[in-house]
């Protein structure tokens, strides 16, 4: 920081900012957020295992804050993350439906999601922008996506869970 030939407050920033990045970078997933987020969710899983494993004295809960402060997660959704996960594993245990994991296979979860979310799909256009298939409006993948700087040149459909009006619709994935 005392390199930096700024107040110490905008140093911290800016440094905070560039390690914010790598730790980004390290869950992104290029096929979108909700395979970010399973990242995110299973990275913190493998952790809380090979803690287990250590037979370490320290609270899950403990370790989960401090890995989330170091990865810059909010830990508060993380744990809400979790608790959805252990409900909804419970219903679909007690409805007796097949509970398996697709591993690093992801085409079956995306078939998945592309076919719950069919209606808010959207196609790249050949300008570059998204078009919904559903009611044709022109949408924009948010800026906080990971897919939002990507730069295929391929047709794409593109999945998003909702619109969210600020000057343009965004494609929220």
């Amino acid at each position: 920081m005392a390199r930096l030939p700024l107040d110490p407050v905008y140093s911290k920033a800016l440094i905070l900012a560039s390690q914010f990045k790598s730790a980004k970078k390290c869950f992104a997933s290029s096929e979108g957020d909700h395979l970010t987020l399973i990242n995110v969710h299973r990275t913190s899983i493998e952790l809380l295992e090979k803690r287990k494993s250590e037979a370490g004295k320290e609270k899950p809960e403990k370790i989960l804050r401090k890995w989330c402060k170091e990865n810059f997660i909010n830990s508060r959704s993380l744990r809400h993350a979790r608790d959805i996960h252990s409900q909804i594993r419970r219903h679909v245990e007690q409805m007796g439906l097949c509970i398996s994991s697709c591993g690093d296979d992801t085409l079956q979860f995306r078939r998945c999601l592309a076919a719950a979310f069919f209606l808010n799909a959207a196609l790249k256009q050949p300008d570059g922008t998204y078009r919904a298939l559903a009611s044709g409006e022109v949408v924009q993948i948010h800026p906080t996506s990971v897919l939002f700087r990507t730069k295929a040149d391929y047709y794409f459909q593109r999945v998003y869970q909702n619109y969210q009006q600020v000057h343009s619709q965004y494609n929220n994935n």
